[in-house]
């Protein structure tokens, strides 16, 4: 903040202060000259609007509000780039709290630390903290239940761009991934696009509707150009986070309309690396909760 910014506010607030204590003074000289019980002419549905000061607990209440606020700032934030005199400030309340929480369950954090992924399956504990994490830091891109949504990955099944080992999805939560879907709309032009659209929705193993006349030239352009990230079975390869093309899973989309959008245009996807965020202790935590999320049928079965 510029020191001419930081002074227009103060400035602002100050005049503020100050016209409300000049309000409330001629409000209260008022009562001298005033008459009890005269009207201001107002009436309203047999209600008459009279113009008597306000009654003085009234006023000196308001005078209570105008001391808070002059204290207020002084202790506190408010005037420009002063501080206040105790120095608080929101990033340091943050900071403080975040200490007072791993003070207290930073035990837990490095007693589960220590058991593998696999193992914390059976500690329900240590999976209600993990969710707990995950609700905090992970919902507004996965959802709440981890379903994720378009542009944003379903936790829950069994389908993982980067692999779904504890390892990967460890290194995807700590370190991050950026995925690049390049633009092919003008070296395929769209005659090319629905070429290779028709002949992937060929090779799906949901039966879908396809045109069979572009299918072989689909396949041509698809091998020479796609099949280098998503394999030539169209299987695709977690080393690169190219998606499988031959599943039900649409991360942006299955129709058509949204699949020639991709190819056409490309994406650009950025899931943003939380070692600094959540540190190794928490981010394993909520590795084996949303390792839990894909493997609920396998305990289920076991049991």
């Amino acid at each position: 903040m510029s020191n001419a910014l930081s002074f227009y506010i103060i400035l602002i607030v100050a005049i503020n202060i100050l016209g409300c204590v000049a309000l409330l003074f001629f409000t209260r000289k008022k009562k001298q000259s005033g008459e009890q019980g005269k009207t201001t002419g107002h009436v309203y549905d047999g209600i008459e609007e009279y113009d008597n000061p306000m009654p003085r607990w009234w006023l000196w209440l308001f005078y209570i509000t105008i001391v808070f606020a002059v204290i207020y700032l002084i202790l506190y934030p408010g005037l420009g780039k002063f501080k206040g005199v105790l120095g608080w400030s929101q990033i340091g309340q943050y900071e403080e709290e975040v200490a007072e929480a791993d003070a207290k369950y930073m035990p837990l954090f490095e007693k589960y630390a220590a058991m593998s992924v696999e193992t914390l399956q059976d500690e329900p504990e240590a999976l209600q903290m993990g969710q707990s994490i995950f609700a905090n830091t992970c919902f507004g891109c996965h959802g709440a239940d981890g379903r994720g949504g378009i542009g944003f990955p379903n936790l829950t099944d069994d389908d993982w761009l980067y692999g779904g080992t504890p390892d990967d999805i460890m290194y995807s939560i700590m370190e991050g991934r950026k995925g690049a879907m390049p633009a092919w709309g003008g070296a395929l032009g769209e005659e090319g696009v629905s070429q290779v659209v028709h002949y992937i929705l060929s090779e799906n193993e949901v039966e879908r509707t396809f045109k069979p006349e572009l299918v072989n030239e689909g396949k041509t352009k698809y091998e020479a150009m796609c099949a280098v990230c998503h394999s030539k079975d169209l299987t695709g390869n977690t080393a690169m986070g190219a998606p499988n093309l031959k599943d039900t899973t649409w991360l942006h989309g299955g129709s058509i309309s949204m699949i020639k959008d991709v190819i056409e245009n490309g994406i650009q996807a950025n899931m943003p690396a939380h070692d600094k965020i959540l540190g190794k202790q928490k981010a394993h935590l909520v590795t084996a909760y949303v390792y839990s999320l894909s493997h609920a049928d396998d305990e289920q079965s076991q049991q």
